[in-house]
Parts: structure tokens; C-alpha cells; sequence
């Protein structure tokens, strides 16, 4: 747009930029800049750890100081790969006396972010991504959604052959019309089954207080044709409530605990890995409740690498990307 601006060709303006304007050739992170970039002064109190695509399937681990809200100073690490043994080799770079510092690292569910968090930052309170947990159980209730369609599906195909069985052993037209076209049974809003189930998706994801009316009664009609969908959805919204109430630790843990009693009474094998996964990251999950620390502002600054590679096209030139992530937001 600038260049368009200013009549200039859009290619030599970015060459221009990128080899004369800028101070890309003599930026002291070039030589290895499409491994990792380290700012240890953007190291703070509240970190999030974080995984983001670039191109062709290159992941990095992220990591971001919580104090800078996504602008100047967010950007304290980014290293290729999630290997803990890759990133941690990396990020063990920064002096001991600096890493020791921080008080708080947030992460998702995954073992090697949270081994990379114990090996470099042996200080730190790890705390699990709330809204990953929260995600967990949702992914567990779709599971559960998806099992039922299927369900919904293998008996409309049997009414299909059926009917047809039907029209076939007719031995007149006059028959043959009395059985009628296959049509298939309308729910109360109008649409099939296979629609109620397939449509049910979004409704199940988000929490009823955001459903318009078309979706609560599709909602209405999907909980009384599966009792045990509703159940599962009603487990899930109490442990929203138990992450939203502002309670200590010691109480969440209790209030947790009773919950877990609901998710092993709905006796599904998705559910059982989700309190599985409870059990194993039991502590980091509570550790939420100390201080309320979430991986959000994490996923906004993935959003802003996403943007940036749009704007960019693509990732074509990893290294003169990273140059341009690291003057926006080191």
C-alpha cells in the first residue's frame, strides 16, 4: 500500500527496506535467527510458554513476558521445535540469575512445555492454561456428540433401506403409492436428526449464557433425545463456575475433587482420560487459583504472528520474519 502510495514498485521497496532502510544485515540475532531469538532483558515475573506454526508445518515454542500486553517487551524467546531438550538448551542460555527471577510460567496441558518450564525455570510456579483444561472436557462432550451422530445416522440409513425394502415388495402402483417417498422424520424446529446432531457442535463449545434462541432449541431438542449429552454439557459448565468463583486454593481443590465424582459417575472413556489428565496435573491446575494467571494473552500474541504472516503472504524469508517480529515486539 505504500509503495502503490508513493508510486513504487512494491518488490524493490521491500528489497530496499530489507537490505538498505532497515538494519536487518547488522542485527546481532541474525546468524541464528531461524533456530531461536533470545531478549533476556524481556524476561519478567509472569510469563505464558507457547507453540505457533509459521510455514510448512516449522512449529516454534514461544515464549512471552505477561507485563508488556502483547507490545514492546512482549517477545522474550522464540525457539524452532518443541522438544523440551531443544528448547530448554536454548533458553538455559540466558543467565541463571535472570531465569531464577520469574515467579510464574503458564502453559497448556502439554509434558514437554512443562518439563521445559521445570528445567529452566526451577523457581517458577507452573501454572496450567485454564481455558485448555476447559477445553479438555469439551473436546470429551463432542467426542461423545460425535458417537451419538453416528448413532443417528446408522438408524436413518436402516428407515432408508427399510422403506425401500417396502416399496420393492410392492406388487402394484397403487401400493407403491400408499407407502409414500422416504421422508425423514422432522424434529420441532424443523430440522432432521442428522442436522440436529451435526449443527450441535458450535452449541456445545460455548456456554449457554452466548446461545441465540435458534440454538436453544436446537439445544432443548439435543439434551432430550440425549439425556447424557445434557449431563456431560452440565458438568462442564460447573467446572466454568469453579474456575470463575474467586476461591483459595484449598477450597478450589475441594470443589474439584466433588467434581471429579461427576465426571467418573457418567462412566464414558473420553471422560475417564479427562480425570486422568486431572490426576496427573493436578497441582499445576490448582496453581491457576493463586493468582488467576491464564495463557490468553499467549494466544492473542499467536494471533498477531498469524496476522503478521498474512500480511507477509507467507513465511518465505524466515530469518528477515523473525527481524521484523523481534522490532515490533523485543
Amino acid at each position: 500500500m505504500l509503495a502503490t502510495r508513493n508510486g513504487l514498485n512494491g518488490q524493490t521497496l521491500r528489497k530496499q527496506y530489507k537490505e538498505k532502510i532497515s538494519n536487518y544485515r547488522n542485527w546481532e540475532q541474525l546468524e541464528h535467527a531461524q533456530e531461536y531469538m533470545l531478549f533476556p532483558d524481556n524476561f519478567g515475573d509472569d510469563m505464558s510458554l507457547d507453540e505457533t506454526c509459521l510455514s510448512n508445518g516449522e512449529v516454534y515454542t514461544i515464549l512471552t513476558n505477561k507485563a508488556a500486553h502483547g507490545g514492546k517487551g512482549t517477545l522474550a524467546a522464540m525457539v524452532r521445535g518443541v522438544a523440551s531438550d531443544t528448547v530448554s538448551g536454548i533458553l538455559t542460555k540466558v543467565p541463571r540469575e535472570i531465569r531464577r527471577k520469574i515467579k510464574t510460567v503458564t502453559t497448556d496441558l502439554s509434558s514437554a512445555m512443562m518439563l521445559t518450564v521445570r528445567t529452566v525455570f526451577p523457581k517458577a510456579t507452573l501454572v496450567n492454561d485454564r481455558f485448555h483444561v476447559q477445553q479438555l472436557v469439551t473436546d470429551a462432550i463432542d467426542h461423545m456428540r460425535i458417537s451419538f451422530r453416528w448413532q443417528v445416522l446408522d438408524e436413518e440409513n436402516k428407515a432408508i433401506k427399510e422403506h425401500r425394502a417396502k416399496r420393492k415388495a410392492a406388487h402394484t402402483r397403487a401400493e407403491k403409492d400408499l407407502i409414500g417417498k422416504w421422508k425423514p422424520e422432522l424434529m420441532e424446529n424443523g430440522e432432521t436428526k442428522p442436522q440436529i446432531m451435526a449443527r450441535s457442535r458450535h452449541i456445545i463449545l460455548m456456554h449457554k449464557s452466548k446461545w441465540n434462541e435458534q440454538q436453544q432449541t436446537r439445544a432443548a431438542i439435543l439434551f432430550k433425545m440425549f439425556p447424557k449429552l445434557e449431563v456431560a454439557y452440565n458438568i462442564y459448565l460447573e467446572l466454568v463456575d469453579i474456575f470463575n468463583k474467586k476461591s483459595k486454593s484449598a477450597e478450589a481443590r475441594l470443589n474439584l475433587a466433588r467434581w471429579y465424582n461427576k465426571v467418573e459417575a457418567i462412566g464414558d472413556n473420553e471422560f475417564s482420560k479427562v480425570i486422568e489428565t486431572f490426576e496427573n496435573h493436578n497441582a499445576t491446575i490448582i496453581n491457576y487459583f493463586q493468582n488467576r494467571l491464564t495463557n490468553a494473552s499467549a494466544e492473542s500474541f499467536n494471533a498477531k504472528i498469524k496476522a503478521l504472516r498474512t500480511q507477509f503472504r507467507g513465511v518465505g524469508d524466515i530469518c528477515f520474519f523473525m527481524y521484523r517480529l523481534a522490532t515490533l515486539y523485543s
